[in-house]
């Protein structure tokens, strides 16, 4: 029997052992934390049965994933809800930008810009089925679906600032711009369109669903199909040299270039390790988890019933703050990104006592503390929600990467997603799963498709072990 070693439990990890076990390879997962799941995990901090996700929270890439849908996770207790709104960008003034799962309903209470939004989002969110596949991989590669894939692709390569300028209304606008800061780089940049076309495309075919119990079962679901296919889990096992390493024929890591170098040392080819090495991060978020009773008093009704929402005024503030963060400058007012997923997920909740998460964008390794300025952003839209708050959890920059060492100087998208390394992962090369050394493999969210609990990065790693096996029977 083949045998295979994955460092690192992240999702992408999980998802890779889970695959590899499913082809009979005999796997084990060493993971440094106490509990696997990496950014999918959630607890309980602030009042028992209160559930906090405690990184990764709204999962519209994770739902139509190939990856989750091979392994069937709904078998093992996956369940995902679908908030009654997607997402609301407040407006000063009262106003919003409301995004409904449906691209008719969001492009009416868009006005002007309706037939604008259905042009970008009707036909692709419609075919994103057949074609969404070839996006969860390497870039630089032939497609399934070229046609599918060219109508979306097109205007991902042009900067989110001019792919903006199509729209009219200031709603429609902010309501683009806050969604492709999930990028987390200067707007101005080519193909910062990408990762914002992505996520409304996608949600607009799924939704921005939460998982049922916490980003948790996601995590807890593939750890289920793990076991049940003869692979095994062990935690509270930090791996920090090739010593360690256990004896096998295939090994993944879910883990930041800069960790598999320190790792692997001279055994990576020199050009290999000089490529990782100059892998680059980008800006880090500030994270505070509140317990408000009553829920957020929000000023726009739509508010009070979507999932997730944006908190950073109009489009030329968005792009602004954006900018500042990349530059290593603090903004005043800072891009903070909410969460109520106990809207969908009314477990979450205790009494009248309701979770709602939150970050802001920060400069990379950010050392100050940007509570109140998260608080002054929800006061903005929503006055009266300190007064609500009976609870709060921080987690600065540093705590992030102490929480998960993926996240270097706080970064949780595991790398910049600038052109080089959204085109080539975290090195100039056409195998970015590949490490130069036989039957080693990197597969955590550094490679491509990047952040997100979909999987993907580990099941395309995972491909390419099983070809390497393959090849050496």
């Amino acid at each position: 029997m083949s045998t295979a070693v994955v460092v690192g439990g992240g999702p992408n990890g999980l998802a890779a052992a889970a695959l590899l076990a499913r082809q009979g390879v005999q796997v084990t997962v060493l993971e440094a934390a106490e509990v696997a799941g990496g950014g999918t995990r959630s607890s309980d901090p602030l009042m028992p049965g209160l559930l906090q996700d405690e990184c990764s929270a709204v999962h519209m890439m994770a739902v139509g994933s190939p990856a989750l849908a091979e392994l069937d996770l709904a078998r093992y207790g996956l369940r995902w809800c679908v908030p009654e709104i997607d997402l609301v960008h407040p407006l000063d003034g009262g106003d919003a930008a409301v995004l409904h799962r449906s691209v008719e309903a969001t492009a009416e209470g868009l006005g002007a810009d309706a037939k604008r939004w259905k042009l970008l989002f009707e036909r692709p969110s419609a075919t994103f089925d057949d074609w969404g596949g070839d996006i969860m991989g390497p870039l630089l590669r032939v497609p399934k679906h070229p046609l599918g894939l060219t109508r979306f692709g097109l205007p991902t390569v042009v900067p989110a600032t001019l792919l903006a300028s199509v729209f009219n209304t200031e709603g429609a606008r902010a309501l683009w711009a806050g969604t492709a800061a999930h990028a987390m780089q200067p707007l101005h940049r080519p193909l910062t369109s990408a990762i914002g076309l992505g996520l409304l495309t996608a949600g607009h075919r799924h939704g921005w669903v939460v998982a049922e119990g916490g980003s948790r079962s996601i995590s807890d679901a593939m750890v289920k199909v793990l076991i049940d296919h003869g692979g095994k889990i062990e935690t509270g096992v930090r791996v920090t040299s090739a010593e360690q390493l256990p004896a096998a024929d295939v090994t993944l890591f879910d883990l930041a270039p800069g960790a598999v170098v320190e790792i692997l040392g001279d055994r990576l080819p020199r050009r290999v390790a000089k490529g990782l090495s100059r892998f680059r991060h980008g800006p880090s978020v500030f994270k505070v988890d509140f317990a408000v009773r009553g829920g957020v008093p929000w000023t726009h009704p739509a508010a009070s019933r979507a999932g997730t929402l944006h908190l950073s005024g109009g489009f030329a503030e968005v792009v602004a703050n954006e900018r500042d963060t990349s530059a290593g400058r603090m903004p005043e007012r800072p891009f903070v990104l909410v969460g109520q997923q106990y809207l969908a997920d009314p477990s979450r909740s205790v009494g009248d006592v309701h979770p709602v998460y939150s970050y802001a964008h920060v400069p990379h390794g950010y050392t100050g503390d940007a509570t109140e300025a998260i608080i002054g952003q929800f006061e903005r839209f929503a006055p009266g929600f300190r007064e609500r708050i009976v609870g709060k959890t921080v987690r600065s920059a540093a705590q992030m990467a102490a929480y998960n060492p993926n996240y270097v100087g706080g970064d949780i998208v595991t790398g910049a997603k600038d052109i080089r390394q959204l085109v080539f992962g975290p090195r100039a090369t056409l195998s970015p799963y590949g490490l130069g050394v036989p039957g080693m493999y990197l597969c955590s969210a550094a490679t491509p498709p990047g952040p997100g609990a979909h999987g993907m990065c580990g099941a395309n790693a995972s491909s390419s072990a099983l070809r390497h096996l393959s090849r050496a029977t």
